[in-house]
């Protein structure tokens, strides 16, 4: 069966994207994202080193014509900001499929979601193909469909906090009243987060701290893919319904 991820008219075969932060080095986060099979990893335009020749360059690890590079704009708390960010990332590598965050405060790294509004305006209206971390508000989500984003990436907890999907009904909302992919970004800890984000008919899964910082981030970048895989083949099998009372797996028929 060919059930592929389609994203901005671009293909792949995993519904997993990889964050490239936290890890103890470039070697490590290459090694992490071949245990997980990701097609797409995201790379904060504005902690990247591209000038420093003594220091060790990603594309040194993770070859940009394998994997598909996503360019985000991680510590961006204004639309300012983000809008500089990834004009730069066009103009350094030609992307234009971006992700865009617009941070609201530092504590809680939650979505400003009127700065990010109408930085998805201004970057859709230049081209940009932009998906967008934004908050688990389906009125919001709407809003960023409408303003020409391409993919709708709400939270599933605050960002690297390991919590798990907090709000069921929204996200179940977003997508039903959706028809871009919507992607849960930030909050996964375990890999039972990541079938529930499936299994709620998520189109995809963006994790990076529940990797990095696991204490064997290999073997939880492998249960992470194998996590998206069981959880989109359970929702698109079609779950029973629930019912309040028991139901026995044989019929009464034939009984002796």
């Amino acid at each position: 069966m060919k059930d592929l991820f389609k994203i901005a008219n671009k293909k792949f075969k995993s519904r997993l994207i990889v964050g490239t932060g936290k890890y103890k080095s470039f070697s490590e986060c290459a090694k992490a994202i071949k245990y997980s099979g990701a097609e797409i990893v995201t790379v904060a335009v504005r902690r990247v080193n591209i000038i420093d020749k003594k220091k060790p360059l990603l594309m040194d690890y993770i070859n940009p014509k394998k994997i598909t590079y996503l360019p985000n704009t991680a510590g961006c708390f204004t639309s300012e900001d983000a809008l500089r960010t990834l004009r730069l990332a066009r103009e350094i590598g030609g992307w234009k499929l971006v992700k865009l965050e617009v941070l609201g405060d530092k504590k809680n790294l939650f979505p400003d979601m009127i700065e990010t509004l109408r930085s998805t305006e201004i970057l859709s209206k230049e081209g940009f193909k932009v998906m967008v971390y934004c908050s688990d508000d389906p009125l919001m989500a709407k809003r960023l469909e409408d303003a020409g984003a391409v993919a709708i990436m709400p939270l599933a907890a605050p960002i690297g906090s390991g919590l798990g999907i907090q709000n069921y009904t929204n996200i179940k909302i977003i997508r039903k009243q959706t028809k871009l992919p919507v992607i849960i970004d930030a909050g996964i800890g375990q890999a039972s987060d990541a079938v529930i984000a499936m299994e709620l008919g998520c189109d995809g899964v963006l994790i990076n701290t529940a990797i990095a910082k696991a204490k064997k981030p290999f073997e939880m970048a492998q249960a992470m893919k194998f996590a998206v895989i069981s959880g989109r083949k359970s929702f698109i099998s079609g779950r029973i319904s629930k019912t309040l009372y028991g139901s026995a797996s044989t019929t009464n028929r034939g009984i002796i």
